[in-house]
């Protein structure tokens, strides 16, 4: 995982983009191991004209909780957050958000558009596939894939309507420390993209 290059000017947009969703994918997907701690202390922060006042302010959010982050208490927050004894805290699906219940007729709708994009399961893995993490993975694709209408397709259907109450749980639940900083950073980048696809035909 690279650092995200937020001292680039805006014609590297397109990357810093692809980066950041990486990023929080693999934040929401598993806890951050020593090496992603110490990246995230040493981001080079640069708060540019092209990112929102509140997004500006949701960087060095990070690192200081990076800097602060106690591994072993970043583990645990992490298992109490999303995974928990029987569920966390949080749970991290569109279903759940949605209607209420995982496995839902979102899910059926988000596998029909992933089998349209061409994206095929990985057995692996076993969380259903509107898990934040992996919805944030398939963003990442489209943005690097260019078509900026199957980003706004793929979006708005399967992140925008419930990304902002995931972010707030995350920053409002109990066991939120490092993460509360992650939820802010998720809130912002998000509702930025969200205007951003307002604009795109």
């Amino acid at each position: 995982m690279e650092q995200p290059m937020v001292n680039q000017p805006q014609h590297e947009e397109t990357s810093l983009r692809i980066e950041i969703y990486a990023m929080l994918a693999h934040l929401m997907r598993q806890a951050p191991d020593e090496n992603v701690l110490n990246w995230l202390a040493d981001l080079n922060v640069d708060t540019s004209e092209h990112q929102t006042t509140e997004m500006a302010a949701a960087w060095p959010l990070l690192k200081l909780a990076a800097q602060k982050a106690n591994l072993i208490a970043v583990e645990e927050e992490y298992q109490d957050l999303f995974i928990g004894i029987g569920r966390g805290e949080i749970v991290p699906f569109g279903s759940w958000y949605l209607t209420g219940s995982l496995m839902e007729m979102p899910l059926a709708h988000l596998r029909r558009d992933l089998v349209q994009l061409g994206f095929e399961r990985d057995e692996s893995v076993k969380e259903p596939e509107d898990h934040i993490a992996a919805l944030l993975e398939v963003m990442a694709m489209l943005v690097e894939g260019g078509d900026e209408h199957l980003q706004k397709t793929f979006f708005n259907r399967h992140i925008a309507t419930w990304f902002e109450r995931l972010c707030a749980d995350m920053k409002a639940a109990e066991s939120a420390v490092f993460y509360c900083a992650v939820g802010e950073l998720a809130l912002q980048f998000l509702t930025v993209e969200k205007t951003r696809f307002i604009e795109v035909n």
